[in-house]
């Protein structure tokens, strides 16, 4: 899908974050025909990596599903991107670059679980994905990410509900599918992602200490070797589910998130 500038102008959707929650939401807007442009650190942290348009700022260029991310220098590069079709990926942590790109709507997905500096002023409609955000003070609208009866909920008034670090079950899997830093360290990934794995066997290592499977399935995500992480970070995923093909397709919790943000920016009418 390819824009016009004019178009662009008009209805441009500012992402802060391209984790894979971001970019299931940059895949239903993207979808929906409104252009988007997503900003990023310069060495992001992502677990499902397959499924994030942030590995454009590792590989120039990145394609999630049939889609494609490039990462862009500024502006200027934002807008040839867009223009062909192509979501465009700053690195620019503070998103600065809504100063010149002027977005329509500003959505904060880089769900640090609280503000990080995303004001209600930053756009006419200003969205944050899960906790850290109060609707009506430091933006419109909220959108419910935590799983279950509330997930994909808009909220024009309140915040989403406070982060448990209890992550979400597949096939009766909780805590135990979730792989942490023992210690601050140099990750080495040892298995890649969609490969599949047995209890027991080493996945990466974080400097001298291994990470293991404690069940046989897949490896959903794992964050990208050479980075250096804290302890206690979540830096991979295995799927009890077995089966690879679900760690190339955006979640159905992205997606639900992304049919939240497509909701709030109809309703709001702030675009097109």
């Amino acid at each position: 899908m390819t824009y016009s500038i004019d178009g662009i102008r008009d209805t441009l959707i500012l992402i802060r974050g391209a984790g894979d929650l971001a970019s299931g939401v940059a895949a239903r807007l993207h979808r929906s025909g409104f252009p988007v442009v997503m900003t990023e650190l310069a060495q992001p942290t992502m677990v499902r990596r397959a499924v994030s348009f942030g590995e454009a700022v590792y590989e120039g260029e990145f394609k999630v599903e049939d889609i494609v991310a490039r990462r862009v220098a500024d502006a200027d590069g934002a807008w040839a991107a867009l223009a062909e079709g192509v979501i465009p990926v700053v690195v620019d942590p503070e998103a600065a670059c809504r100063h010149v790109l002027a977005p329509a709507v500003v959505v904060d997905a880089i769900l640090a679980k609280h503000n990080t500096g995303t004001a209600i002023t930053d756009a006419a409609l200003v969205i944050g994905l899960g906790p850290g955000f109060v609707a009506g003070e430091d933006c419109h609208a909220v959108i419910e990410t935590n799983r279950g009866h509330r997930l994909g909920r808009v909220l024009w008034h309140g915040s989403a509900q406070p982060d448990t670090r209890v992550p979400g079950k597949i096939a009766e899997r909780r805590d135990e599918r979730v792989l942490r830093a023992p210690v601050a360290g140099i990750v080495q990934g040892i298995v890649p992602i969609g490969e599949r794995v047995e209890a027991g066997q080493l996945i990466a290592t974080v400097d001298d200490h291994a990470l293991r499977a404690t069940f046989s399935g897949v490896v959903r995500g794992l964050i990208r070797s050479g980075l250096w992480v804290p302890a206690d970070l979540k830096i991979g995923d295995v799927d009890p589910r077995g089966d690879p093909t679900y760690c190339f397709y955006i979640s159905e919790k992205s997606l639900a998130v992304g049919g939240a943000v497509l909701e709030a920016i109809l309703h709001s009418r702030v675009v097109g």
